[in-house]
């Protein structure tokens, strides 16, 4: 289990480079992956991929700016993390245990949306969409928590780089599903040929996205068959509450009176760390597909670069990751994450000079995708080592929280940024918003070798 006394949670391991990969082959990291891709393939049907559908339908890019703020339902998730910590759910929770039976609530959340979303044409009823999605993110952002738990709570400190590579392996792969994989369905769901790119709103084929968006809802079955053949991780006992009042102390307020008395005035810099070490990525994020779109991209194209070439850099970039936060420490490949992330920016700023051209294109989602998959492993080591496993999910949730709320309150903003300066402009600011990471990271590096 967790190490809950020491403000160093990330301290290099002196593991050989042969068991730091022998890791990878334990049961516990194989669930992870399965686990990694449930939890991945909704951020993008709610994001990325929805913006490329939205703007598709003729949506104008300032409206899919701020309809990025459903993402914002992740970052409030701490609110309601203490029930998914404490809150048993009627006979699910008998049948399959605290947090498998939170799981498998969520990822039905998800499947429901998830068809309603499929079910609904944004041209005609944008605002039903919109509330599908936020059906979608609230059941992805429940899932997220009781995940976060089940992670922490099935190995010790020592496995979690580990755990955080093969979840975030199954998390990548999803995306690249929820991304190219949805691009690929909806394109050979189409009963038509496609029209030129700049005819956004005549190409647009409902049935077709329909299709694509129910072949998701179909794939989240990997997650529930992985919930219902795990075993539940060793509960942890708490004590009795004795009354309401009680309760409430022990489940909203004793997670973060502990996280501050044991880190107490380094909690400040973790925490400013955590609000803004994604920053970069998660605002460019939002206008990437409609930059695609707006280049002249198809479908295919961007489904096939990201299927290809995404998958094997960001299978690499999560197992680097890993391996390297095992072998040399947290804080150095938290680091070297937030100095790529922040660079990987600058190469779509080249790509929108360089203009409709498919081999930039495979250079620069590779070069993405593998410094988000090496900063993604890193990072969520350096979350789950900051956890005491009494309170893994409300704990959890606030630092993913967190990491959440500031960029996606920005992304809103992206669509107006776009209208106003371009897309070169836009990304180039993206990667100056990942400079104050760096200093944070150095002060945190700082602080866990006092």
């Amino acid at each position: 289990m967790n190490d809950t006394t020491s403000p160093t949670p990330a301290n290099p391991t002196q593991t050989s480079w042969r068991d730091a990969w022998r890791v990878y082959l334990e049961p516990a990291s194989w669930r992870m992956l399965f686990l990694g891709f449930s939890a991945g393939l909704p951020l993008l049907l709610v994001l990325g991929t929805l913006s490329f559908r939205l703007r598709e339908a003729g949506i104008d890019r300032s409206t899919i700016g701020f309809l990025s703020w459903v993402g914002l339902v992740y970052g409030f998730k701490w609110m309601w993390a203490p029930l998914v910590d404490r809150l048993p759910l009627p006979l699910l929770t008998k049948l399959l245990g605290r947090r498998r039976s939170w799981l498998m609530f969520a990822q039905c959340l998800v499947i429901a949306g998830l068809i309603g979303m499929g079910w609904c044409d944004p041209q005609l009823n944008l605002e039903s969409v919109v509330w599908f999605a936020l059906l979608v993110a609230f059941g992805s952002a429940t899932q997220d928590i009781a995940l976060d738990a089940f992670r922490i709570e099935s190995a010790d400190t020592q496995h979690q780089a580990a755990l955080a590579a093969t979840y975030q392996t199954g998390y990548r792969l999803a995306m690249i599903w929820a991304g190219a994989g949805v691009l690929w369905v909806a394109a050979r769901a189409s009963v038509v040929p496609v029209a030129p790119a700049h005819a956004v709103a005549s190409v647009y084929q409902h049935l077709a996205w329909q299709t694509a968006y129910w072949v998701m809802a179909a794939s989240m079955s990997v997650g529930l068959l992985t919930v219902l053949f795990s075993s539940e991780p060793l509960a942890i006992e708490l004590p009795p509450a004795r009354n309401a009042k009680e309760w409430l102390q022990s489940a909203l307020v004793e997670p973060f009176a502990d996280f501050i008395r044991r880190y107490q005035w380094q909690a400040v810099i973790i925490l400013l760390l955590i609000a803004i070490y994604r920053i970069s990525d998660v605002v460019m994020g939002i206008m990437a597909n409609p930059f695609y779109v707006d280049m002249g991209y198809t479908k295919d194209e961007v489904a096939a670069v990201s299927k290809v070439f995404g998958v094997i850099m960001t299978l690499v970039g999560a197992f680097i990751g890993g391996v390297l936060s095992m072998r040399l420490g947290v804080m150095r490949i938290l680091m070297l994450g937030a100095v790529l992330s922040a660079a990987t920016n600058l190469l779509f700023a080249w790509l929108a000079g360089v203009g409709h051209d498919v081999t930039a294109l495979i250079w620069v989602v590779s070069a993405d995708n593998l410094a988000s998959g090496i900063a993604s492993a890193a990072f969520i080591a350096y979350l789950s080592g900051l956890t005491n496993v009494n309170y893994s999910a409300t704990q959890y949730a606030l630092f993913s929280s967190m990491m959440l709320l500031a960029p996606k309150w920005l992304a809103g903003f992206s669509g107006v940024y776009v209208d106003a300066h371009g897309y070169a402009a836009f990304f180039n600011s993206t990667a100056l918003l990942g400079v104050p990471v760096l200093l944070l990271v150095w002060l945190a590096a700082r602080q866990s070798k006092a």
